[in-house]
Parts: structure tokens; C-alpha cells; sequence
């Protein structure tokens, strides 16, 4: 912003005037690039002073310079590109005498240049770019801040993500191992006959999960659309349709508060596989996240905060009501009681409506108790059906769903289930969740009728899933909020 430069800025904002009444251009986009400097230092190896020097290789870089110093006739840069930084030696009687005085006055830490020479070992052993030819590619006006690697202000590094990532390369390694991550789940799903696919991200029904949309209008069409909170329902028409094996890695969007675990706009990793049960996806979830964690650290341990977590399968498995009784430290034999979860919910503090139900109530109070303090991975299971709209009953226990919810570290990493694929009970539930709706549960389910004539064709039974990158992300980096693993997180506007 303008009305922010100050006297570096427009000393830097001369400088580049300075270029061009020279008749040069501080921004050309002409200029090839030979080597990175990770290829300019495989290519010296473990060459000695003397080798290095008989072998006489040239390279050319570019990159950010980081660093720089000089002594009078001579300077050393830092140049850094996207596979790390490398030194160069820029001399007055190398370069020339009117080129290295253009670039004691043009060039300042920050700029983008372009460095060709030979390589060579200093005395104190650093490997380094004899410069023959230099020339800047970028004029950067705005100085870097300064102390950077000290700022307490966390908000500034997530708002200037391009400088963050510029100054830390510990930022840069946390989105390298990001891609990483989402590299590996595409590929164990597409070995094993998943079929890749886009669903829209604007619908005309909000479905999929339980939570309140964006809404925007299509003018053309005259009509509101959402943005997608979930690609649940369309996945799952793509199982009617005969795609057996479908899965997507997609960007949702839910109008809800920002906290350390939640932004609202994330991604997902949602699969689904006919023929199978929640149970074949409790063994391929443990197959591929312990996989991930061989693929990333060569270990199935991972440390999350300061302690270890253990991704060997199997994995711990507890219920609900389990988890209750065990972090409530109530016998789970009176959880069955619906007016001894009522008063356990008040004492709580929760607040309980009279026609709440006894499932709805047990899982308030489990993700009151229980939840957070379960370290993981576990899987939870055998949840209520009434907070559960699209799962499949389990057929000895109406009441409950075959569904798992992942927790790892007191926070879902996965939420899966046998999908309901009876169009009429998936009706009821529709019908139930309007209901919910019309008492002012803003996030309770709409009806799709769309998606009801979809499984009136059939769906064949099946099994799914979704996994939240960013919070697997977040374990796999040690991270302590999903806005550390987002490049660019929502943010209040400036000022």
C-alpha cells in the first residue's frame, strides 16, 4: 500500500530507476536457468579444494538472494531457490568494474538475481558460485521485515504467508511434506481400483453433513446455490451409477467459527467402496495412515506435542457409551437410563432440551468428557442413529449405527460408516432431520429429493469415508493449529 513506503522502499523504488535510465529492466522474464542449487552442489559431491578446482564446472542459478556482505572490491550473496541456497563469490576484477559497481548500487537482500560461474571451496569450506556473469531478475521494493524469525505475532506470518515461507524453511518443509501426504493417499487409493473424481462445489441442496453453508446466487439461473459443506451425496450417486470405487480430494466450505481446528474452507479426502462394510474401512484406514507414516518418517511412532503416538495396527477400539463410562467414571449400564443422562449432561453444564433424545444427549456428553482426552489412534464406535442421518442401523441394534469416528490426540481425523442405501428409512431420516430444522437446528440435514431418486435406482451396499487433510497434516507436521498447514487461512480484514 502505498501510502506505507517509506524512505528503504523508496530508496529501493530509485534504484530501480536507476536500471532502467541504463537502459536495463528491472523485471526481465528472458533469462534461462541451467542448474538448481541442489544439482550445483550433487555435481561437486565430495570434491576437495584442489578437485573442485582442476574439474573447473560451471554452473548457472537463480533464486532470492538472502544474504549478503561485501568487502570493497568483493561481496558474497546467499542465493536461494526452491531446493535450498548456495553461496557466490562476486568480485569487481571478475565481473568488471562497471557491472560490480551496478550491482553494489542496484541490488539489496531480497532481489531475485541470476549468478553463472564456477564452483569453488572456500578457506573456511563453503561451497561456492564464482561469479562471471550476475544479473537481477526482480527489483524487490519492500525490504524483508526485519528480526522475522522473532515476531510473536502469528497472525502476520499467516497474513504474509510469501514472507514466512521466504525467511523459514521450516514453513516451506511443512506444505513440501503437505503434498507429500496428499501424493501417497492418492496413490494407495488408486492402486487398490479407486476411480478419481470432481463433484460441484455448488449445489442446490446442502448436503452430506451436518453444518451450516455459505450462500451465494447464480444470476443467470436465478436461483441460490451452496458451497458444498460435504461431497457425500454425489459420491455416493456415483455408486448408483456403477462407479464401485470413487473417491475425492475436495475443498469444503462451512460457515462456522475459526479455532485451531477449524477454518472454513478445508479439505477432505472422501471414499467410498461397494461391497464393504465400516469394518473393511477400520483396515484400510490403519493400512494407509500406518503407511503414510513408513512413507514420511520411516516409523509407524510419530511425536505429537511432545509424546509419541503409535500408528502399528491394530488400533484401540472403544464405543460411546464405553468412553463415557470410562472418562466419566460411571458404570455404562446406567447410560441406558435417559433421565440419569439428563441429570450427568446438567451437571455437565450442557444445556439439554426436554425432547432431546438419550443418543443425542450421550454423544454431547462424550465429546464433553471423553473425547479430548483420548490419545489414539482409536477408533469410536457404535454412535447413536439420531446424529447419524446417512449411516446404515445395525441390524441386532436398531438404536446404533455401524460407524467409527478416528481419534487421534483428542481431535476426529476420520469420520466413516456402512452407508444407508434403503431410500425409504434414508427418507424418514430426511424427514426427521426437518424437523430438527424447523425447532432451529441450522445444521441438521435437508431433504435432497434428488438424491432419494438416485438410491430408489438402487446404490449397492457400501462402506465411506471422510478424512480431514488438514488435521492429518497437522499430526504428520507437529503442528499446533490447522493455520499452520493452510497457506493462505481466513483471516478478519486488515485495519
Amino acid at each position: 500500500m502505498k501510502e506505507e513506503w517509506n524512505d528503504l522502499i523508496r530508496d529501493r523504488i530509485r534504484k530501480g530507476d536507476e536500471i532502467r535510465r541504463g537502459g536495463g529492466d528491472p523485471y526481465p522474464n528472458d533469462q534461462k536457468v541451467g542448474w538448481t542449487t541442489e544439482a550445483a552442489r550433487k555435481a561437486a559431491g565430495a570434491l576437495g579444494p584442489e578437485e573442485l578446482a582442476a574439474s573447473g564446472i560451471r554452473v548457472d542459478i537463480a533464486g532470492r538472494i538472502v544474504a549478503s556482505r561485501g568487502f570493497g572490491k568483493a561481496a558474497f550473496v546467499v542465493v536461494a531457490d526452491r531446493t535450498g541456497s548456495l553461496q557466490a563469490y562476486i568480485r569487481k576484477d571478475r565481473l568488471g568494474e562497471e557491472e560490480y559497481d551496478r550491482f553494489l548500487r542496484t541490488t539489496d537482500v531480497g532481489d531475485i538475481a541470476w549468478v553463472q560461474g564456477t564452483l569453488f571451496i572456500t578457506r573456511t569450506g563453503e561451497l561456492t558460485v564464482q561469479a562471471e556473469r550476475f544479473r537481477l531478475l526482480t527489483k524487490a521494493i519492500r525490504p524483508l521485515p526485519e528480526k522475522w524469525h522473532g515476531l510473536v505475532d502469528v497472525e502476520t506470518r499467516y497474513r504474509q504467508r510469501y514472507v514466512d515461507l521466504i525467511v523459514n524453511d521450516e514453513v516451506k518443509e511443512v506444505f513440501r511434506r503437505r503434498a507429500r501426504i496428499i501424493s501417497y493417499i492418492r496413490s494407495f487409493l488408486s492402486e487398490r481400483d479407486f476411480l478419481e473424481v470432481e463433484t460441484p462445489m455448488m449445489q442446490p441442496v446442502a448436503g452430506g453433513a451436518a453444518a451450516k453453508p455459505f450462500v451465494t446466487h447464480h444470476n443467470a439461473l436465478d436461483m441460490d446455490l451452496y458451497l458444498r459443506i460435504a461431497p457425500e451425496l454425489y459420491l455416493k450417486r456415483l455408486l448408483v451409477g456403477g462407479f464401485e470405487r470413487v473417491f475425492e480430494i475436495n475443498r469444503n466450505f462451512r460457515n462456522e467459527g475459526i479455532s485451531t481446528q477449524h477454518n472454513p474452507e478445508f479439505t477432505m479426502l472422501e471414499f467410498y467402496q461397494a461391497y464393504a462394510t465400516y469394518e473393511d474401512l477400520i483396515r484400510l484406514t490403519e493400512e494407509m495412515i500406518s503407511g503414510l507414516a513408513r512413507h514420511l518418517l520411516g516409523t509407524t511412532a510419530v511425536t505429537v506435542r511432545g509424546e509419541t503416538v503409535d500408528f502399528a495396527a491394530p488400533w484401540e477400539r472403544i464405543t460411546v457409551a464405553g468412553a463415557v463410562a470410562r472418562y466419566g467414571n460411571v458404570p455404562e449400564e446406567r447410560l441406558a437410563d435417559l433421565s440419569f443422562l439428563r441429570e450427568m449432561a446438567r451437571g455437565l453444564g450442557l444445556p439439554v432440551k426436554d425432547d432431546a433424545s438419550r443418543g443425542r444427549i450421550l454423544v454431547a456428553i462424550f465429546e464433553e468428557i471423553a473425547e479430548r482426552k483420548i490419545l489414539g489412534p482409536t477408533f469410536v464406535t457404535e454412535y447413536p442413529i439420531e446424529v447419524s442421518p446417512l449411516s446404515r442401523r445395525n441390524d441386532l441394534r436398531p438404536g446404533i449405527v455401524d460407524r467409527f469416528e478416528l481419534i487421534v490426540r483428542g481431535h476426529e481425523i476420520a469420520n466413516a460408516f456402512s452407508e444407508l442405501n434403503d431410500p425409504l428409512d434414508q427418507r424418514a431420516r430426511f424427514e426427521e432431520q426437518l424437523g430438527l430444522r424447523e425447532g432451529g437446528d441450522e445444521e441438521a440435514h435437508t431433504m435432497d429429493e434428488d438424491y432419494l431418486r438416485a438410491l430408489e435406482h438402487g446404490m449397492p451396499p457400501a462402506a465411506g469415508e471422510g478424512i480431514g487433510i488438514d488435521r492429518l497434516v497437522m499430526l504428520f507436521t507437529d503442528s499446533p493449529s490447522i493455520r499452520d498447514v493452510i497457506l493462505f487461512p481466513q483471516l478478519r480484514k486488515e485495519g
